[in-house]
């Protein structure tokens, strides 16, 4: 358990919050490419990677916003932190991170 786990849980939580449409609509975007033909995959997939690319730059605007107020040791100790929570909660959302 990481030193930043409470604050981390807390960042993620209003993520979530703040970003329910956004979720919601990655959501909806992959079901509508695994639903999608052969004809429309690509475009239905490309849609999807849009939306999960903007909640990555979200996700990546807290982490980078916090880490830049810590010294740089303790910065790549939340970092990794970080983006293991992001990977153990949110795993569609690690692609960028």
């Amino acid at each position: 358990m990481s030193r930043f786990s409470d604050l981390i849980q807390r960042q993620l939580g209003f993520f979530t919050e703040d970003n329910a449409e956004l979720i919601a609509a990655c959501d909806e975007a992959e079901r509508a490419y695994d639903r999608a033909g052969r004809e429309d995959a690509e475009e239905r997939y490309a849609a999807y990677l849009d939306l999960v690319e903007e909640a990555v730059d979200a996700l990546t605007e807290i982490r980078d916003t916090y880490s830049s107020t810590l010294e740089e040791d303790v910065a790549e100790d939340y970092e990794r932190a970080f983006d293991h929570e992001v990977e153990r909660r949110l795993p569609r959302f690690t692609l960028g991170l």
